[in-house]
């Protein structure tokens, strides 16, 4: 009876939840307007070690997506790689932009495609990682070779540029979702005409 009139008392599941939750309010990326953000629960009791996993992916993607939205951009502009794509002669510019260049009646060969894959797959396997292990944060892949100053820099400016290059890949993540939504939209005759680039086709 005593140990059952104790166990009402006991710290509730939920607080020790929110407990774990606390202990990543104050890592880098928790900023207004919406604080710690973690709709899906990935990091309910999760320790650094996940954090940091996921922390390093995140910060993956919004790079990619950072040069896929520069990538839409520059070739919507008119602004191609000069000389032939394949053997055949055909030039960067005789393809279709944005996803239509990989997908599609007009896209690039197979071969192509497959090039760049295993350019990716060699970038992913071989040089995006802290190879020398002397990282500083997530995502540091500086390898004791690139530098651009950073090490000048106090700490409040490199958390500072931390931030932004997170919040960059945040918003690009979102932006190169959108282009390729309007793309698609493009497909089924919704007239998508965008500030700077104009018209998706």
């Amino acid at each position: 009876l005593l140990a059952a009139s104790a166990s009402a008392f006991a710290p509730a599941q939920v607080g020790k939840t929110s407990t774990s939750l606390n202990a990543f309010e104050d890592e880098l990326g928790a900023q207004p307007p919406l604080g710690f953000f973690d709709p899906l629960g990935m990091l309910t009791d999760a320790d650094q070690e996940r954090f940091d996993r996921l922390r390093y992916v995140e910060l993956k993607h919004g790079r990619i997506c950072q040069l896929a939205f520069l990538g839409q951009i520059v070739t919507r502009g008119g602004v191609h790689l000069s000389g032939s794509i394949d053997q055949a002669g055909h030039s960067f510019d005789s393809y279709p932009n944005g996803i239509a260049a990989l997908f599609g009646e007009n896209a690039i060969p197979t071969a192509g495609l497959l090039q760049i894959i295993a350019f990716v797959g060699f970038l992913e396997l071989g040089v995006m990682k802290d190879v020398t292990g002397e990282a500083e944060f997530p995502g540091d892949f500086r390898n004791g070779a690139l530098d651009f100053g950073w090490d000048s820099f106090d700490e409040e400016t490199k958390l500072t540029k931390r931030a932004v290059e997170l919040n960059n890949g945040r918003a690009a993540q979102f932006g190169i979702l959108g282009l390729m939504v309007h793309e698609k939209l493009g497909e089924i005759d919704m007239a998508v005409d965008l500030p700077i680039i104009g018209m998706l086709q």
